[in-house]
């Protein structure tokens, strides 16, 4: 009872009281109140306008100078990215993100090392690679200090995506392996197979083909008994990539046309969408799929195997395969 009457003397802070404030207060109480009303409104899902109100509260911040609170400006520049993230202006949420977690290492806040994760993430969608490999290199070190193994797993891994997108594949490989060595001793089986699979494109691109077939198989049973069809399908073709450069023609014309035929099923002569799959479908002189971000297959008469930018051709027994993925 006690504590039902502490509760019901709290004063409830509504955001027509918030706005009413904003004439009678200055300086810092002034920015947090801006603040305030950036994120009721961002949780409205009005991200222009909370934008705004983020902006007008780290000005002031700014304003203020030495005097202003760091913490407060930091959360000012956290605010604006994500409402920019939200606005899928990828770039320039990531440039706010890092003022942010640059003021906050500044004065070793706990909060630091969760926005810079963020920031690494947002670095990657924005295609900055090399900056989400010198961004998450340091939550590594982080995690690794605080004894957080899933955080620096997670973090080798997408480092070893940036890597791979940069062509790096030896350096890719060994963050994919560090990753794996982590998620194994967490016994996180699927993140396991995510690595194998991962280390598969690695070693192909090195011409590793042996140790590609071997990375591959191990990621597909995973998938396969885990019922993860989305998963299963990219082992699938990192397989058949593998058997191809192994020179299995025969096998791995029969594992991408298992590829083909489990994008196939999801088709229906039209643009479709699922949980991250999507696909094209037309049917004219040949046929053309989209699996993740592009998979094209049409006919050829050629017979090779090479990976050139970031589109993968696979011709074999007459097929050719192109493949362009994330």
């Amino acid at each position: 009872m006690a504590d039902e009457e502490e509760n019901s003397g709290e004063e409830i802070i509504t955001e027509e009281m918030l706005w009413e404030r904003i004439p009678e207060v200055e300086g810092v109480e002034r920015a947090n109140t801006y603040y305030e009303l950036s994120a009721r409104i961002y949780a409205r899902g009005q991200y222009d306008e909370a934008l705004a109100l983020a902006e007008t509260a780290r000005d002031i911040y700014s304003e203020l100078g030495s005097t202003a609170p760091t913490e407060g400006l930091a959360q000012a520049y956290s605010a604006i990215g994500y409402n920019l993230n939200q606005l899928k202006r990828m770039p320039e949420a990531a440039t706010a993100m890092s003022k942010a977690v640059e003021l906050l290492r500044e004065t070793k806040s706990p909060l630091a090392i969760e926005l810079a994760c963020t920031l690494g993430e947002w670095w990657y969608g924005s295609r900055e690679y090399k900056k989400t490999v010198e961004c998450m290199s340091e939550c590594v070190q982080e995690h690794l200090i605080d004894g957080n193994d899933s955080g620096a797993a997670n973090d080798l891994h997408l480092i070893g995506c940036a890597q791979r997108e940069l062509g790096q594949y030896e350096s890719a490989l060994e963050s994919f392996k560090q990753a794996r060595a982590l998620f194994k001793k967490l016994k996180e089986v699927i993140n396991v197979a995510r690595c194998d699979q991962k280390i598969a494109h690695c070693l192909t691109a090195l011409g590793d083909a042996e140790g590609a077939l071997v990375a591959a198989q191990k990621s597909l049973d995973v998938f396969v008994t885990a019922h993860d069809h989305r998963r299963e399908t990219y082992s699938l073709f990192e397989l058949g990539k593998a058997q191809s450069l192994a020179g299995k023609d025969e096998e791995a014309l029969m594992t991408l046309e298992k590829v083909l035929e489990i994008a196939n099923e999801c088709v229906q002569n039209e643009l479709i969408e699922t949980k991250g799959l999507t696909m094209v479908y037309k049917l004219d002189k040949n046929t053309h799929l989209k699996l993740d971000e592009e998979l094209f297959y049409n006919t050829n008469n050629n017979l090779s195997n090479f990976i050139h930018n970031e589109i993968i051709e696979i011709n074999i027994a007459g097929i050719t395969f192109l493949f362009e993925i994330e």
